[in-house]
């Protein structure tokens, strides 16, 4: 949010004095003292946009914004992803697709199998639908196979993040390739090179050690089947079938869009009715929407679910997750207020003219960013946009460009943190204190950016041999 009339007056040194001071007070508030996240996100949000200069009379509204901004982001998708996982696990559909991929990997390997279909859902699908609709296959796997959630969960959770981070038709990716001159096509098979061996080592191998070290309980915050329900379960087909149609659906909108954008659909037809309509239709909440009232005609008729007993189910999967929605949405408060208050930018700037090498200095404002403002989106976009002179005049070809916009997208995947919605969000839906998410979760993600840049580095490096 930028404010009219108003200019950030701090420099980069009281501005990032104030940012650490805020993450330091907010840790020890939910740490230390156990006050409840939402309040202190709050709190420090308040004495922060105070704190940065921001005018009075709008700090209420900064914060109002980017709570209901991320809100509007957040609260459908999660709202919608948990009734849609209420009923596939209740139906028994998510032990099914347990005893499936167990049955083909085998016990030993269904962390493995677990992320495999977490790459493939991730590929066109966002990180926090494609979260929403693979947690109750995982929580059904972890509870089936014992040893806690982490081992199974941080493999699948890794995968979606390494997708939306690395690859279009994520956002970032695809704006960083539009902003720095790179070709989509070049990005994605750059961005295939990096994301695989950075989950299986970052995400997978990573998963299975904390999961053997942290053995956590397998949350009920989507319920469980009944006896009744696991003994006369759904088809697998059909299971999948109905888990498939959100990622068909937003695949639609996100390859409608790619298409249109790389100029393939002239702009005659993306601009007929037809054409917006199955745009519309691929939209994450009408996608989810979508699947949910077919789930619900499907799965929940079939086990005699209709009317008022649905309604109930559907009902109760919704308190479960208040807190996750409110929590979410007051870390993009925080979010919001460090990116108002130009923290960000003012680091940037001043790495900006350090001299240092083209990919390296992408990877580190990128990374400064992330960790000031939280948002990888954000960042990745931000520190591109930085870029851009300097890659005008270097004289790059299209595999550099292509590394040089996996690298900043490496760095706006680090040091997930208290400003991050994903960090609230993951760790609310794997029961997990802040303490945890931080050694478990933020640790994965560093390690993905870290190993992410280092072999964006190897690849730009090759490129350079064929200029």
């Amino acid at each position: 949010m930028t404010i009219e009339g108003w200019t950030q007056t701090l420099g980069a040194g009281p501005l990032l004095a104030i940012a650490a001071a805020a993450i330091a007070v907010l840790l020890v508030l939910i740490m230390q003292f156990k006050m409840h996240a939402l309040l202190a996100l709050i709190v420090v949000s308040l004495l922060t946009a105070f704190a940065t200069g921001i005018p009075p009379a709008q700090v209420v509204n900064v914060l109002v914004n980017g709570f209901g901004t991320t809100l509007g982001t957040v609260a459908l998708l999660v709202g919608l992803g948990t009734m849609l996982g209420r009923i596939v696990e209740t139906s028994g559909g998510a032990k099914v697709l347990a005893d499936y991929l167990i049955g083909i990997f085998g016990e030993k390997r269904a962390p493995f199998a677990l992320g495999l279909a977490s790459l493939l859902f991730g590929f066109p699908i966002f990180f926090d639908a494609g979260l929403m609709v693979m947690l109750p296959v995982v929580f059904a796997v972890a509870q089936r196979m014992g040893g806690g959630v982490l081992r199974y969960g941080l493999p699948a959770v890794g995968a979606f993040s390494v997708m939306h981070v690395f690859l279009p038709p994520h956002p970032g990716p695809v704006s960083a390739s539009a902003i720095l001159g790179a070709n989509v096509g070049i990005v994605t098979i750059v961005g295939l090179i990096v994301a695989i061996p950075t989950w299986y080592v970052a995400a997978y191998l990573y998963g299975l050690w904390t999961g053997g070290k942290l053995v956590l309980p397998v949350p009920e915050i989507l319920g469980h089947a009944d006896a009744e329900a696991e003994s006369h379960p759904p088809r697998f087909r059909t299971v999948v079938g109905i888990l498939l149609l959100p990622l068909v659906l937003i695949f639609l909108n996100t390859g409608l869009g790619t298409l249109a954008t790389a100029g393939v659909i002239s702009k005659s037809v993306s601009g007929q009715t037809w054409f917006q309509i199955l745009r519309a239709l691929g939209e994450t909440p009408v996608a989810l929407l979508i699947s949910l009232l077919v789930a619900a005609l499907v799965l929940g008729a079939r086990r005699g679910l209709h009317g008022s007993v649905l309604e109930k189910l559907l009902e109760s999967s919704l308190g479960p997750v208040c807190s996750v929605i409110l929590i979410t949405g007051a870390g993009g408060m925080f979010g919001a207020v460090l990116r108002t208050s130009g923290i960000g930018k003012a680091l940037a700037d001043v790495l900006g003219g350090a001299g240092i090498p083209l990919i390296l200095a992408g990877f580190l404002i990128s990374a400064i960013l992330r960790i000031a403002q939280g948002s990888a989106t954000v960042a990745l976009t931000t520190a591109a946009g930085l870029l851009a002179p300097a890659v005008t005049g270097a004289g790059l070809n299209g595999v550099q460009l292509a590394a040089l916009v996996v690298a900043v997208a490496a760095g706006s995947v680090v040091v997930s943190h208290v400003n991050d919605a994903g960090f609230w969000m993951v760790g609310r839906f794997m029961g997990m204190d802040v303490k945890t998410t931080l050694a478990t979760w933020t640790v994965m993600e560093t390690l993905i950016g870290v190993m992410g840049f280092a072999l964006a580095a190897v690849v730009f490096g090759v490129g350079s041999a064929f200029a």
